[in-house]
């Protein structure tokens, strides 16, 4: 496993991030695809054999159980000063008028529920799941910054926004002497490289850290065009990320086949590598349901793609519209 800073700050973290979404009660939540914590618990272990140390959920995830099935995993396998985790805040976990969003309120309510789901008195990177378009960002930065301040969080990240309003929080922050947002969590793969305009230049300027979600395009970039899964029939946000039809996106997956087939790769392997060659990027945020899912992944750390095989991974891509946010 390789480690590097995130972002500027003095953290070291893994190259690849092991998100968990994926880990949850099925039957709580909007995925029904999320596995249980007897399935869970194999998948958060051998990423930890294989050097993971970054792991990423959401108070929302499968109703706040994801939370709980990694927290009690990570305090079975692993000693709390070697792993980092994230999670985020925004989404509703529970009926109410101040239930979501990025209020003081909320976030001063999110962070406890969240540690006690977790089983651990700090998290290392707590996330604005979202931009919050109700509440002014001045409010939200200094309830983070307070969260710094009392312990309960190391820093603090963004997720899926504009540029704009990435450079705006960081402006505030600044201004006010809070803390900086130390990372970006946004929308990123072969089939929707936007984010390449302007937020990904944004926050090598800013010494930023960026990890990726969806790295892989839900799987789409894993196997044959019309080859579906139960998550992919299943994942109603997924289906408003990625337009069928999109017939660049097609030549896209067809040419990650080709080299894969080529080189005596797997397409995740050749799909990561791409990304983890991108110089802005630190960490991607991975998926996994099945334990080969891990070794692909680590092994598209070893896997040098040359200039060549870049560009014809990249040669078929159209501009498309924001999707993720």
């Amino acid at each position: 496993m390789e480690y590097t800073r995130l972002g500027s700050t003095g953290l070291k973290v893994s190259r690849l991030s092991l998100g968990c979404m994926t880990y949850g009660v099925p039957d709580r939540g909007a995925h029904p695809w999320s596995l249980d914590e007897e399935k869970s618990r194999p998948l958060i272990k051998r990423a930890l054999e294989l050097g993971i140390n970054f792991f990423d959920t959401a108070n929302t995830y499968s109703d706040g159980t994801s939370e709980e099935i990694v927290g009690r995993a990570l305090r079975d396998f692993a000693q709390r000063e070697e792993v980092v985790i994230a999670t985020k805040v925004f989404y509703p976990v529970r009926e109410g008028a101040n239930a979501r969003g990025l209020s003081r309120k909320s976030i001063m309510t999110e962070i406890d529920a969240s540690l006690r789901r977790l089983g651990t008195d700090y998290v290392d990177l707590y996330q604005i799941h979202r931009w919050d378009k109700d509440t002014p960002i001045e409010e939200t930065l200094a309830a983070l910054h307070d969260v710094i301040k009392a312990g309960k969080a190391r820093y603090i990240g963004a997720s899926s926004m504009y540029a704009w309003q990435f450079a705006k929080s960081l402006y505030v922050a600044e201004m006010n002497g809070w803390t900086r947002f130390a990372t970006m969590q946004n929308h990123y793969n072969l089939l929707n490289r936007e984010e390449e305009r302007e937020m990904m230049p944004l926050c090598a300027a800013e010494g930023v850290g960026v990890i990726p979600w969806s790295p892989l395009a839900r799987g789409r970039l894993t196997r044959d065009w019309n080859e579906t899964t139960n998550r992919m029939e299943t994942d109603e946000f997924g289906k408003t990320l990625y337009v069928a039809t999109e017939d660049s996106d097609h030549k896209i997956v067809e040419r990650v086949g080709e080299i894969a087939a080529n080189r005596g790769v797997t397409r995740a392997q050749v799909a990561l590598a791409w990304m983890i060659q991108q110089p802005f990027i630190t960490a991607p945020i991975i998926g996994a349901s099945k334990l080969h899912h891990l070794d692909d992944a680590v092994a598209a750390l070893s896997l040098n793609l040359t200039s060549d095989e870049i560009a014809a991974l990249e040669e078929p891509y159209t501009p498309r519209s924001l999707a993720g946010f």
